[in-house]
């Protein structure tokens, strides 16, 4: 759709958080009738600022005047299968994400990242390459900030970096990056696709759905899933592909070989750098750094530049975050690690013994592939949050103390006492927050808070 056929259009959007609050003022904007619909109670300050925008809202339920809509638009909090957006799909009313209305009115090349694991920081690297390089870079989606907040600012000589989630693929139509990268793909959020793998996995290949003719799909060779439906679908597309693994096999773009970063991009084969000189630790940021090497390279980006990047970036908040140091002991925010995955590269990015901290709402979580890890690393385990229960008898066994904390201020406590010099106290959940916290990064803030004031 383009922005000049939304005049007059009839919306719901549903759910009133910072994507709903952002798509709903886009559209008013742009002379929709929009109506805003969300099952809970306002936050402070929202209503003030739906009326400011003109949009008119409902709260505490869904009620019928949320059908009277030519279109639906859903936030990524909001699941797909509740009642409103079910009644919606039968009268044939179309239902769109946030992120592929706010792509209606960009005029910004856009490079999207999507992936379970990895897709904030890969995001952020790739931004921060594009803006060393001198270009004006929007860097949005599911990293926090709402693509329609921002998307108006964009214009055809800048570049917007999105991190997008599953969530936003299911609803988009005509959502078409320059490039999308793709990172990996393993279970999470299987309660949410009737904990279906399939449908969650063809969720994220929603991202190249509508590439064609110069658009380019960057993707982890090494994620076998991943490569085989690639290998299967960009011929009969005639996509054109670019991959990245940390071994040189043919046809890759960006590998590792004999500890040196390795681009081959534009028919030219150069070594970008050393992998001990990247500034973030672990197998799976070398995998962040190859893929946010070859979306630079493809947005010209020039490799001294590129190189130069992926030696000073910083990492980003809640993950592998280092808080501070305490008599000896490293304590390490990994609050974004939400499932099971993204526990394991936390884990593996370390070779000191290991404090974990782990647990929350259960997303169906399996532990067995992580319980080796922990085996091998964990001095202890502490279990918090509605799977405590589960997360002590999948891995408390795994290492030589384990204990069931009520909070995350006693999980603190019982950790000074396990923790010894030299060793990490690493909070890497592997579930959700919304137990014992709004989100991940309240977790984490939260985290941050009480070990700086042990």
């Amino acid at each position: 759709m383009r922005p000049d056929e939304i005049n007059g259009l009839k919306v719901t959007v549903i759910g009133g958080a910072r994507s709903g609050l952002a798509v709903a003022r886009l559209l008013a904007g742009a002379g929709a009738q929009v109506f805003l619909t969300d099952h809970g109670t306002p936050t402070q300050g929202l209503e003030a600022a739906l009326e400011a925008a003109g949009v008119r809202y409902e709260f505490g339920g869904h009620t019928p005047r949320a059908l009277d809509a030519d279109v639906m638009v859903i936030s990524p909090g909001v699941p797909s299968t509740i009642n409103l957006v079910q009644q919606a799909r039968r009268s044939g009313l179309p239902v769109y994400s946030e992120i592929e209305v706010a792509s209606w009115f960009c005029r910004a090349p856009i490079v999207a990242i999507t992936g379970t694991n990895g897709k904030t920081t890969t995001t952020s690297l790739t931004g921060y390459i594009l803006r060393r390089a001198g270009r004006r870079t929007l860097v949005a989606g599911n990293i926090g900030y709402p693509f329609s907040d921002y998307v108006l600012d964009a214009g055809e000589t800048d570049v917007v970096v999105l991190e997008v989630s599953s969530f936003q693929l299911d609803h988009i139509a005509t959502f078409r990056p320059r490039v999308s990268v793709l990172l990996n793909i393993t279970p999470d959020h299987l309660d949410r696709y009737n904990y279906d793998f399939n449908a969650y996995a063809q969720s994220k290949f929603r991202i190249f759905e509508n590439q064609h003719g110069d658009d380019v799909l960057v993707y982890n060779r090494d994620d076998h899933l991943i490569h085989e439906y690639v290998s299967w679908v960009a011929p009969r597309r005639g996509l054109r592909t670019l991959s990245f693994s940390l071994d040189e096999t043919p046809g890759s773009s960006a590998f590792v070989r004999g500890g040196h970063l390795v681009l081959r991009v534009h028919q030219q084969e150069e070594v970008l750098m050393q992998a001990n000189q990247l500034a973030l630790r672990g197998r799976h940021n070398l995998y962040n750094s190859l893929a946010a090497a070859v979306a630079a390279r493809v947005m010209e980006v020039r490799s001294d530049v590129i190189r130069e990047s992926l030696a000073s970036f910083e990492g980003v908040p809640h993950r592998l975050e280092l808080i501070r140091e305490l008599d000896g002991v490293r304590y390490i925010n990994d609050s974004k690690a939400t499932n099971v995955n993204a526990l394991w590269y936390a884990l593996e990015s370390f070779t000191e013994p290991v404090v974990l901290i782990a647990g929350g709402r259960d997303k169906g979580n399996d532990y067995a592939a992580v319980r080796p890890l922990v085996q091998q690393k964990a001095r202890a385990v502490i279990a918090i949050g509605e799977s405590a229960d589960k997360v002590l008898r999948d891995l408390g066994t795994a290492a030589p103390h384990s204990v069931h904390a009520a909070s995350l201020e006693e999980a603190l406590r019982y950790a000074r006492l396990f923790a010894e010099p030299g060793d990490v106290v690493l909070l890497s959940p592997a579930c959700a927050s919304f137990d014992m916290f709004e989100n991940y990064e309240d977790r984490g803030d939260t985290f941050r808070r009480l070990v700086n004031s042990l």
